[in-house]
């Protein structure tokens, strides 16, 4: 972990100017017969305020809850969610970690891998993280590591995925008794901001109709509260715990997803941070901004095949490859099903995931196919595959 931390980014508690007035005198002004425009408004950082996470970690060590926004795949991001965590821990807090990436559902098996009643592997499949979420693991890895060597409470926040979908078809409204009964019992819509917001995602997708985003606003909303009030509910039952909720950007922004839905139901201490690259400097979005140094992954070692999500009797069925497919480059063809990965047995696309987890670009991995040809009888074939 220490290399980690070696370049584990600095915070910045930032502090901006008024915006600049200017006189309509001034806006008047032409240079060489040309209008010049108004200016407009100005922010001033001042760099005497830049601080770093060990100070911003003092300042919010004292909050009952810490928000800590993300996007998704920086891995930057998860590296200051690990060192938010660490912090507090270290400074005595007694932590509680609130994870979007999880469904409520799958909260026993969250709590099985935390105690270390089951594996890495079993608890990628039966979280079902790889179809539910689908996100580079690796990417919160170290987070959950953490916690299960530390046995710190992982929440999973979110709401059945099929609940969500199911909005996205009908609405709230056309939900059935048992449906309703999994949706949160309080849902504010009077924020119209939120409802700004939210729209100008919408009108970036193309589906420009009214009922549209009635319901995409809803599946939004539905998102925000129930995740709020799973996370109020386990402060309530957990009055010694500091919760960290870690969530997307667009969840945390200018308070008005997950935390002020919180905050209505538990009325706690908090605090708001967001990384700051490539976001306008804007005070309202967050309590504190994080400008942390980009920071990749390795690259992942990939067989170059694509999938048929559709679960067979034996193996995962190859439907085509990528440009430059070690896999097609062994001699495996569409048709052909995986089932084997290395030592992995294959009946999922969660089991190959799994296989090649840890799995550089270079390395040959055997795979083990099952081909059934148009005359004669199955064979079972086994390729050595550079994995690109």
């Amino acid at each position: 972990m220490a290399a980690r931390r070696s370049i584990l980014p600095l915070a910045l508690a930032f502090v901006l100017g008024a915006p600049l007035a200017v006189s309509p005198a001034a806006a008047a002004e032409t240079v060489a017969g040309a209008a010049v425009p108004a200016d407009t408004p100005t922010r001033v950082l001042d760099p005497r305020t830049l601080t770093n996470m060990e100070q911003l970690l003092d300042a919010i060590a004292d909050r009952r809850v810490v928000f800590v926004g993300e996007s998704h795949d920086r891995y930057e991001d998860h590296l200051n969610q690990l060192k938010v965590i660490q912090g507090l821990q270290a400074r005595g807090k007694e932590v509680a970690i609130g994870m979007e990436f999880f469904q409520q559902p799958y909260q026993s098996v969250v709590d099985a891998y935390i105690n270390g009643a089951i594996d890495e592997a079993a608890f990628l499949r039966q979280t079902e993280y790889f179809d539910r979420w689908r996100y580079d693991y690796r990417l919160y890895r170290p987070i959950l590591q953490f916690a299960r060597e530390h046995q710190i409470p992982v929440i999973a926040l979110n709401l059945d995925s099929a609940l969500t979908k199911r909005v996205g078809e009908v609405g709230i409204d056309g939900l059935d008794p048992q449906e309703r009964s999994r949706v949160p019992t309080e849902i504010d819509r009077s924020d119209t901001a939120y409802q700004e917001r939210v729209k100008a995602v919408f009108d970036q997708h193309p589906m420009p109709d009214k009922k549209s985003f009635e319901r995409f606003i809803e599946v939004q909303l539905l998102w925000d509260e129930g995740m709020a009030e799973r996370a109020a509910r386990y402060l309530q039952e957990h009055p010694n715990r500091t919760l960290v909720v870690l969530a997307g950007a667009g969840h945390l922004e200018y308070g008005q997803g997950i935390p002020k839905r919180l905050l209505r139901r538990q009325p706690v201490s908090a605090v708001s941070l967001l990384n700051a690259n490539q976001r306008e400097l804007d005070p309202a979005a967050a309590d504190y901004l994080l400008f942390p140094r980009p920071v990749d992954l390795p690259q992942s070692g990939m067989l170059g095949v694509m999938l048929n999500p559709e679960v067979g009797d034996q193996g995962v069925e190859i439907q085509g490859f990528s440009e430059d497919s070690g896999a097609k480059a062994a001699g495996v063809k569409e048709g052909d099903r995986i089932v084997r990965v290395g030592e992995q047995p294959v009946s999922t696309y969660a089991d190959i995931r799994i296989a090649l987890i840890d799995a550089l670009p270079g390395r040959r991995v055997p795979v083990e196919v099952l081909r059934k040809p148009l005359i004669g009888a199955d064979e079972m074939l086994i390729f050595d595959v550079e994995l690109r």
